[in-house]
Parts: structure tokens; C-alpha cells; sequence
């Protein structure tokens, strides 16, 4: 067996949660003031997910330090799956979100009550929308380029934001036009429905990380491509398996060879694959071990594996 003994250093993310948190305390205060000078329940229930927003932030920065410790004697394959902690949590205060608004929604709509300065408001909403948006592309951005749920999660939620609020200045407006003031509680409860759909996605996600969910299908496909390339006659490659944890990606496999090559003959080429496999897929941790063809063990190892094409 030639596992690589050391993960790659893990990477300080902690810099965009900070953004995010800045973002989420700037928009609170604009989305609050928004709510104050209308009395709109739709906007209040913007502000109340923004809230959220700052209470996630807050969750993300505290996973991403944690995911960025190296590995020690307690924890050999390092803390990214800190990561999914947050996301859960993040999902989470979502659904507390949710509740809010609902409860909110459903008393306003049994007693509706007229909003005022709508002009105002929604021009507030609006600048609380485009700096919701902007963070959200950074976010994705960056999550998609290291790796991480954590990043990826907030991004996401705060992108959900910013069609909650697209949502709510529809309602709004409507209101203003047509006076049916039941219109700003009948979009606060489809704001709520759409929180929660995002809370249980990000939920869901994050359970998956916590039970080793495989590459994605495309990657994992590419990589039995990449296998493929070093068998043969001779040479065979199975129990192919991958894992993901927080931004760590893991690859194991057992290179089959005769019995009769000598051990740096094989642990050669098992040098060779995991090169190739690290240079293909960025930060992967890649673990070979050297089985002989001729025996009849090295064929009942693992049911689960990333199956090679066939040619």
C-alpha cells in the first residue's frame, strides 16, 4: 500500500465569511429600515432572513477555521468536514426563518393593515438586493474554485435572498397599485415556502458530505477514463472508490500485477497512477494498493466503486 501520508495544506477561507457577514449586518439594517417606514410584512419577512443571513455568516466563519487546522493525533485526515456542520446549521436557522415569517403572515392576513412610503421602501429593498447579489457571486465564485460547502451554502442562501426579495417588491408593488393590501402577507407566506425549500436542500447536502458522498458522476467518470489508461494485458485496476469531505477529496484504488514483478516494478507504476490522478484533480489525496492478478482474494474486495468504461 502507498498511501501519500500528508493531505494538502488546507486553505484560510475565513476572509469571505467575513464579507458575508459584513453584507448580511449592512442589509439588516437597510431591509429593517425598509420595513419601518412602510409597515410592510413582506419586507419584514426580508429583514428576518437577512437576519439569518448574519447567523449563518457567523456559523461559516466559525467551520471555515475549524476546516482550515491541519491534520493532528486526534483527527489524521485533517477538520474539513467541518464544513457541513455549518451548512446543516445554516439550514437549520432557515427553518426557524420560516416559521417567523409564516406566523407573521398568517396574523397580517387575518387583520391587513395598509403600508405606507412604498416608493422609499422599495428603493431601500432594492440596494439591499444588489449587495445581497454581488456577495452571492463572490461566494459561488469562490466555493466553486476551492471546493468548499461551506461557501457554497451561504452563496447559495444568499442568492435565495435575493429572489425573496424580488419577491416581496412584487407584492409590494402590487399592493400600491391595486390596494388589496392582502397581497404583502399572501407573498410573505410564498417567502416562507421558499425558505424552507432552501433550508431542507442545504440540509439534505450537508447530511449527504457527512456520509461520504462520492465525486460527482462527470468526475468520477473522468477519473475511470483516466485509470483505463494504464491497463492492459498485464495490468488491471478495481475497487476504485472516491469520497468527498468538506474541500478534501479522497481516491483509493488496487493496481492488480503478476506476481512475478518485482516490488519496485509495481510500486513504481502505483507511483505513476497516483501522480497522474493528483495532477488531473486538484487537492486529492490519493491512496494505491498493489494486489497480484493470480490470486484469487484480490477479486472480493468492494461491491461500491467507480466502475472503469469498457473498450
Amino acid at each position: 500500500m502507498t498511501p501519500e501520508t500528508t493531505s494538502p495544506a488546507p486553505r484560510d477561507l475565513t476572509r469571505f465569511a467575513w464579507l458575508s457577514i459584513a453584507t448580511a449586518i449592512l442589509t439588516i439594517a437597510l431591509k429593517a429600515g425598509a420595513w419601518y417606514i412602510t409597515g410592510s410584512v413582506g419586507l419584514l419577512s426580508d429583514a428576518a432572513e437577512s437576519l439569518v443571513n448574519l447567523v449563518a455568516a457567523v456559523f461559516a466563519l466559525i467551520a471555515l477555521r475549524v476546516a482550515a487546522r491541519p491534520a493532528d493525533k486526534s483527527h489524521h485526515f485533517g477538520h474539513s468536514k467541518a464544513e457541513y456542520f455549518s451548512a446543516a446549521g445554516e439550514g437549520v436557522m432557515i427553518f426557524v426563518a420560516a416559521v417567523f415569517i409564516i406566523v407573521t403572515a398568517v396574523e397580517r392576513l387575518l387583520s391587513p393593515t395598509p403600508i405606507d412610503n412604498v416608493g422609499a421602501g422599495l428603493a431601500v429593498s432594492v440596494v439591499a438586493s444588489i449587495l445581497n447579489g454581488a456577495t452571492a457571486m463572490v461566494l459561488l465564485r469562490a466555493g466553486r474554485a476551492h471546493r468548499s460547502k461551506t461557501l457554497q451554502a451561504d452563496g447559495k442562501h444568499l442568492l435565495a435572498d435575493v429572489w425573496t426579495t424580488v419577491g416581496v417588491l412584487v407584492g409590494v408593488g402590487l399592493v400600491a397599485l391595486t390596494g388589496w393590501h392582502r397581497l404583502d402577507p399572501i407573498v410573505a407566506l410564498l417567502v416562507g415556502v421558499n425558505i424552507i425549500v432552501t433550508g431542507w436542500k442545504l440540509v439534505t447536502e450537508s447530511a449527504e458530505g457527512l456520509m461520504d458522498v462520492s465525486w460527482p458522476k462527470q468526475d468520477n467518470a473522468d477519473l475511470a477514463r483516466l485509470m483505463r489508461r494504464f491497463t492492459g494485458d498485464e495490468v488491471d485496476i478495481h475497487a476504485l472508490r472516491t469520497r468527498e469531505s468538506g474541500h478534501q477529496r479522497y481516491c483509493d484504488f488496487h493496481l492488480l500485477v503478476p506476481g512475478a514483478w518485482t516490488v519496485d516494478r509495481a510500486h513504481d507504476l502505483c507511483e505513476e497512477i497516483e501522480a497522474a490522478v493528483k495532477q488531473a484533480f486538484d487537492g486529492v489525496v490519493v491512496t494505491g494498493h498493489i494486489e497480484p492478478r493470480e490470486d484469487p482474494r484480490s477479486y472480493s474486495d468492494y461491491e461500491a466503486e467507480v466502475a472503469l468504461p469498457e473498450y
